[in-house]
Parts: C-alpha cells; structure tokens; sequence
C-alpha cells in the first residue's frame, strides 16, 4: 500500500462510506474502520466497491500507518484511537474538508446552534427554484463526498454542525451564515463556552474580500465575537429589532432584504415559515439569494411556497380539541425557548432525555406563564425535575412515547397544546430525534 495515498476512514455511516466512495475514485488506498457495527446497507456497498473495513474494532497497525485519517464528525476528540493518531501527528480532517479538495463549486455554508437545518434547507428550495445546478449536503441530504463523487453540481448548500467544522483547515465558505450561537454541546468542548464559540467561527475561516459572511445581530454571543474582530470579507447582518445598518429587518411587518443597494419587500403574513425564530431563518436565506443574484420574484414565491421539515415544530393532530406538536429536533434549550415562545395555548410539555450540560434557567419565565404539565420522558429526570418543580404544578415521569402521549392527553382539555420539545438528546430512549419524533407522531395518531 503507498502510504503517500493511504486513507483511513473512521466512521462507517453515510459520511464515512460517501468519503470512502471519493477517496477510492481518486486514487487513493482507503480502509474504513467502525468502532461499533456497520449497518448492512453500508456493508454491501463497501463490499461491492472492494473497499476494505473493518467493524466492532479499531486495528492500530493499520490505522496507524494512514497518510490522513478522515474522522466521522460524532466521534469525540478525546476517544483512544484519535488521541493515538494525533500523538503521531498524522492529520485528522473531516468529510467536508477532504471533499471540498476535488470540487470547485460555490459553497454556501450555514451553521449555528439553532435554525442551520431550517435555513440551509430553505437557502436549497430557493436556489433549486431558480434552476441553478445544487446539492444538498453536510448534516443532510447524501454526504457531500458521495455527491462530489458522483454529481457534478456547480453549487452546495452545506449545513454544517461545529463538529464538522473542527476538522476543517482549508475549507472555504462562499458565503457563510451562522444563524445563532447558545450554549449547546459543552460535553465536546470542556464546558467552555469560547471553544464552542470559536467552534462556530470556523466557518468564516479562510474567507476573503469577495466571499460573504451573514449573522444574527441580535444574537448576544455572535456580536460579542464580532465587535473584537476584523473581518475581510463583506458582512451582511440581520436583525428583527433594528434596522440601521442592517441587510434584513422589520418594518411595518414587512421583511425587508437590501444587497448591493437592491431591495426586496414582502409581507410577513405571506411567508410559510411563521414564527419569530423562522424571520431570522429566513432573513438569512433571503439575504444569501440576493447575494448570489437570484430575482426577487423567485425569492419571495420561495418564502411563501417552502414546507417546513419534519420534528420542528410539526403540527401533528387536533383530538378532541387538543394539539399535538411534534418538535422532537429541539435537542437544546434554545430551540425548546423557540417553541415554547411559539404558542399561546396553554402548554402540556413533553421534555427530557440525554442532558447535554443544559442551564434551564432561561425557560423558567415561559414555563411559569405558559407550562401547565410537565412530562418528562427519558431514563434521568432528576435535574429537569429540579428546574422546574417550584413552578410547574404538574409533573409526571414516563418511559416511552407512547406513555407520555396518554399521559398527556389525560391531563389535556380543549385548548391546551401538547409539545413535545425536549432540550435534551434522545439516545437514552430512542435511536435519534427522527426516532423520537415518529414514535410520538404513531402514539398521538392512535389516540
């Protein structure tokens, strides 16, 4: 094997084998090795491609003797094999910055703690409606490996989690868009909330006097990074609060996007995505399609036609009078302040399940002023038991979704709203959010 072109992917999940994929067209001696078990989709395809893997197990030797080593962004830092392979100083990168080698389209990357898959997903039906050539890619969609390897698109919309961007060095954004920035994932960052900060940071790195970077101004934490900082490339801030200086904003209830001394108008009753969190999604993308010169008409005709995703905020059924909303994606206490801000009914909250270092002390006013049952649903409820008891007249534990769902509604009466928007990750009960968000959407439809 010429250890020159000897790459070791970790990770054997759609952004492993898509990287596997490219790496193999382009040359390179690949082995992929998994930790846990590879699913049997993924088997056959690295079988049928006679790419070797392993699984259930990480082969030093092998891994070892890598030229690079393209890391699956869910595993830590911190784990023994990658501590091992930074000790020898062998480089450790993401998928999106090995993929980004052999493409020369215009990336249009957007980031943040909340809103980035909203967004980015937004930022696409727009572009895609303008009939420019795009992928879909980073944290949904086929990986952007596989795409680069099997597409020709001349643009990509990324969404980019901060775990991707730490194993990005060269990677270029286009045009950038960090959304927000609240606590969330302190577990990968030491519980310090600057490292997760210049985490989000990294997708402006690299970028020059022609590219684009847009940002929430009212976000506290984004501006303090911004105010001690000296950009080079053009800044396009949006904000639902002010207006002077601003590329977006609100007046008279109107969105208002200026670029390049350009100006689009539209009601906000005319949008699809209502709600104050969607007028930031969605000032984002506006401001990132006139950028890239897409007409006016086939923005506004985008914001007014685009169909949210499944799990935020996902109207689900009304049973004898009561709602049930499916926000199984709310996995930190930000998005969960998004929804609960959302409704004015009164609130049966489902939440709980793998505490990601969560401060619940911002919820504690919309909780006291809309909260009538908490439900909590995961294996470890103690500390959100303990936010919120003093001010929640009901609180109950349940094991399942389906519990919880005929918990809720027990309690529920015509008028109320059931959320289920849980601050927390779900790996305790479920597979992942979607898991979550479908057991709950079954529990609810069989009432």
């Amino acid at each position: 094997m010429n250890s020159e072109k000897k790459i070791v992917v970790l990770g054997a999940a759609e952004s492993g084998v898509g990287t596997a994929i490219l790496a193999q067209k382009q040359g390179f001696d690949v082995f992929v090795s998994d930790f846990g078990k590879i699913s049997d989709k993924f088997k056959k395809e690295l079988t049928d491609r006679n790419i070797p893997y392993e699984e259930g197990c990480h082969t030093q030797e092998i891994i070892f003797s890598a030229s690079e080593v393209v890391k699956s962004p869910g595993i830590p830092d911190k784990v023994e094999i990658v501590s091992g392979i930074k000790e020898l100083d062998i480089p450790v990168i993401s998928e999106i910055e090995f993929a980004s080698r052999f493409t020369n389209a215009k990336m249009i990357c957007i980031t943040g703690t909340n809103g980035k898959t909203t967004t980015t997903l937004l930022t696409y039906h727009i572009l895609q409606k303008a009939g420019l050539n795009v992928g879909l890619a980073g944290n949904v969609g086929k990986s952007f490996a596989r795409q680069v390897a099997e597409e020709n698109f001349d643009y990509y919309v990324l969404e980019l989690s901060s775990f991707q961007l730490d194993g990005c060095y060269n990677f270029k954004a286009d045009v950038a868009i960090l959304t927000n920035i609240t606590p969330d994932h302190l577990d990968r960052y030491d519980y310090n909330l600057q490292n997760y900060i210049d985490s989000k940071f990294r997708i402006i790195q690299n970028q020059g006097p022609s590219d684009a970077f847009i940002y929430c101004a009212d976000d506290i934490l984004t501006m303090q990074e911004v105010i001690k900082s000296e950009f080079k490339m053009q800044c396009f801030p949006f904000s639902i609060n002010q207006k002077n200086g601003m590329n977006a904003y609100i007046e008279n209830n109107n969105l208002i996007i200026q670029t390049h001394n350009q100006t689009l108008n539209m009601s906000i009753q005319e949008l699809a995505l209502q709600g104050k969190h969607n007028l930031y999604n969605s000032m984002a993308s506006g401001i990132a399609s006139r950028i890239l010169e897409i007409r006016k008409e086939v923005v506004r005709e985008s914001f007014s036609d685009f169909e949210n995703i499944e799990h935020r905020l996902e109207f689900v059924n009304s049973v004898h009078g009561i709602d049930f909303i499916n926000d199984s994606k709310a996995t930190n206490v930000n998005s969960t302040w998004y929804a609960l801000e959302s409704l004015q009914s009164p609130i049966i909250w489902i939440a709980g399940g793998v505490d990601k270092g969560n401060d619940y002390s911002m919820l504690t006013d919309l909780v006291q002023n809309r909260v009538k049952v908490l439900i909590c649903l995961g294996t470890e409820n103690k500390k959100l038991i303990k936010a919120f008891k003093e001010i929640v007249p009901v609180i109950i534990e349940t094991a399942s979704a389906d519990e919880a769902v005929q918990a809720a509604y027990r309690l529920g009466k015509k008028g109320d709203t059931v959320l289920l928007s849980p601050c927390c990750a779900s790996f305790d009960l479920f597979e992942n959010y979607e898991d979550r968000g479908r057991q709950f959407k079954a529990a609810v439809r069989s009432l």
